[in-house]
């Protein structure tokens, strides 16, 4: 099936909410975006299932960096290039050599250099870019304090917690819901620790997307008649070394890897 032919068509589609779910302030911005290639149509939480599949063959590019995020990363990479990387891979916890500093990214090597070009192994999409690159130019010698709080209770936090249980604490429980193995793979993929149960938890388990931004994930199995639950906690800390748009698009960033390692291995 051929794409879409004009905006509109797109349009038609959606409930015309302007929920913003889908990271756009309107639907129609968001069905000009689909338009463009720059978002796919599944991206929009609300379509039914079955019309997706109607339009499942339609050609849909891969959806490209958003403006404003692409804007935002060469702001970094052009502060990068002013940062004297060998202090602050002492800062960060990072290592340098031979002109790129090596950060650890959920336990793998990511290499940067002085012009905040990125070389890894690893697929890197925005929502891990984006907070790397921000680290790289606000993380300090600040020490990571030990303290587990929600993402509400970080100072910026509160304003974007709507998003942050949909997006990231939804969606990771939803994982964690229909895949059993969920836990044990991405402990052994990501080079998790499973700590002490916190907050009465069945399972808690730490990862670390950066070296000074450790995440805390508590999964509780329903029992009872009560259904589940999960949530995730950053040290108190996190807002030192990361802006909150960061810290969100790494929360983000995590769930849709989970997601997309779920359907591709079937845990």
């Amino acid at each position: 099936m051929p794409g879409f032919s004009n905006v509109m068509e797109v349009f038609k589609l959606l409930n015309k909410s302007n929920c913003k779910e889908c990271f756009k302030p309107t639907c129609l911005a968001f069905a000009g975006a689909v338009f463009k290639g720059q978002k796919r149509l599944e991206d929009c939480p609300y379509i039914p299932k079955d019309v997706l599949a109607q339009f499942k063959d339609v050609k849909q590019e891969t959806p490209a960096i958003d403006q404003g995020a692409a804007e935002k990363m060469e702001e970094f990479k052009k502060l990068i290039e002013n940062i004297d990387l060998l202090s602050k891979a002492e800062q960060i916890g990072g290592k340098f050599s031979e002109g790129r500093l090596t950060i650890k990214v959920m336990g793998k090597n990511v290499n940067v250099d002085q012009k905040g070009n990125i070389f890894t192994d690893i697929h890197a999409n925005q929502w891990i870019v984006m907070p790397l690159l921000n680290y790289i130019v606000q993380g300090s010698n600040k020490p990571v304090s030990g303290n587990w709080v929600p993402f509400r209770e970080l100072p910026s936090g509160r304003a974007w917690q709507g998003l942050f249980e949909k997006q990231c604490e939804g969606l990771i429980k939803k994982i964690a819901d229909t895949y059993p193995g969920f836990f044990a793979q991405i402990l052994e993929l990501f080079n998790g620790k499973e700590v002490e149960k916190h907050y009465k938890s069945d399972i808690s388990l730490v990862l670390h997307p950066l070296p000074k931004i450790p995440v805390l994930i508590c999964y509780w199995l329903p029992d009872d008649g009560i259904e589940s639950d999960l949530h995730l906690f950053f040290d108190a800390s996190a807002e030192d070394h990361l802006h909150i748009n960061s810290i969100y698009s790494l929360g983000a960033g995590l769930a849709r890897m989970f997601e997309k390692l779920s359907l591709n291995h079937g845990f």
